[in-house]
């Protein structure tokens, strides 16, 4: 379905499933793919490869400040929200800059990196960006530049984008 876009160009976390997402679109296109290390997930500290109930356990006050939407260092050392948008924002906007006019770029990462990039791309305050739901596996966002902006035209789809009635682009 995202090959029927007729992407432009194609970049990707360098991680091993969203680059092979990112290569298996790249294969169906024609398209090199660009891996970026700067679309990896966010760092989660000593969170990392632990499941919720053993975070709730270790770093119960910790997860409580987190889910209230606090900018939280996971597990004492992991990346802030803001950490992972200074990288990520300025990955997707140097890919997206180098597009045709009214071209399309696919960027293949992990969920809580694509909120996060989204949200700052929209222009969410840093305490909103919770607000935005996660991606499910195999699902993707649409985003679009105008003059005021990047605009989130869809998100969490799973079929090819449609006009909105009384969209004003």
């Amino acid at each position: 379905m995202l090959a029927a876009l007729r992407p432009d160009a194609i970049i990707a976390s360098d991680l091993q499933r969203a680059a092979a997402t990112g290569k298996a679109l790249a294969e169906l296109t024609d398209l090199p793919i660009t891996l970026r290390p700067e679309l990896r997930e966010t760092f989660a500290g000593r969170w990392q490869g632990i499941t919720w109930d053993e975070i709730e356990d270790r770093f119960g006050a910790e997860l409580a400040a987190f889910r209230r939407g606090e900018e939280v260092r996971r597990g004492g050392d992991g990346e802030l929200e803001t950490e992972v948008a200074e990288r990520s924002v300025p990955a997707v906007l140097e890919a997206a800059d180098e597009l045709p006019d009214g071209g399309t770029l696919v960027v293949a990462s992990h969920g809580g990196t694509i909120r996060i990039t989204i949200a700052a791309l929209i222009g969410l305050h840093r305490e909103n960006w919770s607000s935005l739901g996660g991606l499910s596996n195999c699902c993707w966002s649409v985003l679009s530049e105008s003059d005021r902006g990047w605009r989130l035209t869809e998100h969490n789809a799973g079929s090819l984008p449609e006009p909105v009635v009384g969209d004003d682009t």
